[in-house]
């Protein structure tokens, strides 16, 4: 007996799919010996890959959204603008994060913020990663499909981002997983807020702009948290190199999913 599925049911499960691939970002926490390389080198991976999003596929996207609407120096202004937005709104989630009290090792602590902000950082990029998911998938499912397989591969390092520092600085590995679910939950719930409330007023104008302040908080979280803590364990060459490897990752997944 076939079993018919409708579009609409297939674009919840590619959206869901896509989102709960950031939990094999959680592979190196059954990792036994907690080498301090592996914290390193993927603090820096998921630097270069956040950094290489936000240039290479977040921005770019939002100019070619907002270039619909306007010419191209108005388009750049707009992209510019919210960029700066996005960077201003996660200095303010930094600076205001309260202090983790169940750590008490001051680079815990850091490495617990730096979760946090991440888990944050995602959970609004996986939103609408998850609404263009559904709604691609409901209009052509073979795109549909090919979309989500790039969504996936870049979620895997962001579930990295975030479930290594926690599990360093709190050696919680449930704790680190659940971070690390919440944020890969976030896409299916972008699809749920598409199927319900968003389809009729979602345009590109407001997509582009969204994506410039998405592109924003990355980009921060990239070069003022992710990296400069994997710069201060004074592994400066394991720093670099994985965060090359990250963006390089990126930049390829993007050539040849996009």
């Amino acid at each position: 007996m076939v079993i018919k599925v409708d579009t609409t049911t297939y674009s919840f499960l590619v959206s869901g799919l896509a989102g709960l691939s950031t939990l094999i970002g959680c592979i190196f926490l059954f990792v036994k010996n907690k080498d301090k390389r592996i914290l390193i080198g993927s603090l820096g991976f998921a630097s270069g890959v956040m950094l290489s999003v936000s240039l290479t596929d977040l921005l770019p996207s939002s100019f070619q959204l907002l270039q619909s609407y306007y010419y191209v120096f108005p388009s750049i202004i707009l992209c510019t603008i919210f960029f700066v937005v996005g960077v201003l709104f996660s200095m303010l989630i930094d600076k205001y994060l309260p202090d983790i009290e169940t750590v008490s090792d001051i680079h815990g602590k850091k490495l617990y913020r730096v979760g946090l902000i991440s888990m944050l950082a995602i959970v609004l990029h996986n939103i609408p990663e998850g609404i263009a998911t559904f709604m691609t998938t409901n209009q052509n499912v073979s795109l549909g499909l090919t979309l989500a397989l790039a969504i996936a591969l870049h979620n895997i390092p962001e579930g990295i981002s975030i479930s290594v520092p926690i599990y360093y600085a709190t050696g919680s590995k449930l704790r680190a997983f659940f971070y690390t679910l919440v944020s890969g939950l976030s896409e299916p719930l972008g699809a749920l807020l598409a199927f319900l409330f968003l389809s009729p007023f979602m345009n590109d104008f407001i997509m582009g702009l969204l994506l410039s302040i998405i592109a924003g908080i990355m980009t921060h979280i990239a070069c003022y948290e992710l990296f400069p803590t994997s710069l201060s364990y004074q592994h400066k060459k394991i720093s670099y190199l994985f965060f090359g490897i990250g963006a390089l990752v990126m930049i390829l997944n993007h050539v040849f999913f996009a």
